[in-house]
């Protein structure tokens, strides 16, 4: 029996009437989760599930239908709800998924008829509609050895790409994570990302669980975020304030708007005690403010081919500015190029790829100070170098741009060029003056071969829809710059035409 199914089982005798889960239309409390999870189970293998997919809002279905796959040993592959039909498809199809849970059937069901993946309902379990793909010509895929859970995640270009975890894998990075952030029963966790986040999904719902904690599922538009970027700060505020959370998890942009909207007046939750923020870079003046504002905010980082964290910040141990130190069951290193390279606690292998290989290698340049806090200075790939010879991480000076109340997005390119120039998303309503102002706000933290000299507005933000962001919400930098290529050279040709 998993870890996770022995603790449900545990609070389930020890505290029965404990609310282990809450949404916009019900609690249920350990004994009635065990019981429902065991139903869920038991229904799943009746109908023969070789590997289930998921595609819900958050809810408990959602929770369920995890906690079923994950308690029996059936391979579960969530798909986030901002992926495209056809990354949905090919998730699918690379996954060999024969039986799909959904709250949005005839939605579904429509989208794979268009893509030639046949499919009928089977049955309901809880209140999501069990799809079976069929299919002559459907493909039976061999998993890795010991895989429960397959997380997609895509880079800037190509498919997103299957990461096979093990149950084991999962269930060690929990209980680092309950004892990192000191997590106990007496917790209230307000889930804000989606749960087909790998973090959110397990340091949202499976280290809460497993301290015998409350874990709060509202759907998504409750709590303020639509789509891979919509956000509204002050439903998010008023929702912590409503669930009593003491914890939640955000990306940096999130915490931005939630310390936007406190700013703008409206009341700050009191009962927080942990927010763990992390997905992309943080920057020190966004700390700054989280902390004037009372949040207590820890920075992480992870990887989902480490099963989410391998760093964190936390309340016996934090350095502003690095990501915390790395968790007991992770083994850090920096090769000597700079890249951070994990010995331990990794993923089974990428669908249809050799199985991994440690160290494994990030992507990620930083280094270990002596302490043992782990600091980030952005993606290898990224770094780009000045004609004045200085290294430049964009993310690092993004960061800085984002966290202006004025600047919703920011991309910043100067290779081989004498300065920096960014693209910017103003925030809703900010003026040309209030960006000039924001800029040159985040310019004063820089050093001055990291600064922006020029810069301008983007036509429009960077999103899913018009292929300028990943799926998981990164900037796709080379369709960004050969978008806006024209406006952008053009303030180099201005500097040669001055100078000669």
């Amino acid at each position: 029996m998993s870890v996770l199914a022995t603790a449900l089982r545990d609070h389930a005798r020890s505290n029965p009437e404990r609310a282990a889960l809450a949404d916009h239309q019900q609690v249920v409390n350990y004994r009635d989760l065990d019981a429902r999870v065991r139903a869920a189970s038991e229904r799943l293998h009746d109908i023969g599930t070789r590997c289930l997919g998921l595609l819900a809002d958050n809810g408990l279905p959602w929770v369920l239908a995890d906690l079923a796959a994950h308690t029996s040993g059936i391979p579960l592959v969530p798909l986030p709800l901002f992926f495209s039909p056809r990354q949905i498809c090919h998730a699918l199809e690379d996954s060999g998924v024969d039986a799909l849970l959904t709250d949005q059937p005839d939605a579904i069901q429509a989208m794979l008829a268009q893509a030639g993946i046949a499919a009928r309902v089977l049955t309901r379990i809880e209140s999501l509609t069990l799809l079976r793909l069929t299919g002559a010509d459907r493909p039976q895929r061999t998993l890795p050895a010991g895989t429960a859970k397959v997380t997609y995640t895509s880079g800037t270009t190509g498919e997103p790409k299957g990461v096979c975890l093990s149950r084991a894998h999962m269930e060690t990075v929990v209980r680092s994570l309950v004892a990192a952030t000191r997590a106990h029963a007496d917790d209230h966790h307000l889930c804000l990302t989606p749960l087909s986040t790998l973090l959110e999904n397990l340091g949202g719902v499976h280290a809460p669980m497993l301290a015998g904690a409350t874990s709060h599922v509202l759907p998504l538009a409750q709590v303020g975020l639509s789509g891979a970027s919509g956000l509204q700060g002050s439903r998010m505020l008023q929702s912590l304030i409503d669930t009593a959370a003491t914890s939640a998890i955000l990306a940096p942009q999130m915490l931005s708007a939630l310390l936007g909207a406190i700013e703008r007046g409206t009341p700050a939750p009191t009962t927080l005690r942990f927010v763990a923020v992390g997905g992309a870079p943080v920057s020190l003046h966004l700390l700054e403010r989280a902390a004037a504002a009372g949040l207590p905010v820890f920075e992480g980082y992870g990887l989902s081919e480490c099963a989410s964290v391998v760093a964190l910040n936390a309340p016996d141990g934090a350095r502003t500015g690095s990501q915390g130190k790395p968790l007991p069951h992770a083994r850090v290193s920096i090769a000597e190029d700079g890249e951070v390279l994990i010995e331990d606690g990794l993923f089974l292998g990428y669908l249809g790829q050799p199985a991994a290989s440690s160290p494994w290698r990030t992507g990620d340049l930083g280094y270990i100070d002596a302490e043992g806090f782990l600091h980030l200075r952005g993606r290898r790939k990224n770094l780009f170098i000045t004609s004045f010879g200085r290294n430049v991480a964009p993310e690092w000076v993004e960061s800085e741009l984002t966290a202006q109340p004025a600047i919703a997005q920011a991309a910043v390119f100067g290779e081989a060029r004498p300065f920096n120039v960014a693209v910017i998303t103003p925030a809703p309503g900010a003026s040309a003056v209030q960006l000039a102002t924001a800029i040159a706000e985040a310019n004063s933290r820089l050093p001055d071969y990291a600064r922006i000299q020029q810069w301008l507005p983007a036509t429009e933000a960077f999103t899913l829809a018009n292929h300028l962001l990943t799926a998981n919400g990164r900037l796709k930098r080379e369709a960004i710059h050969a978008t806006y290529q024209a406006p952008i050279e053009s303030f180099y040709e201005e500097i040669v035409n001055v100078v000669f």
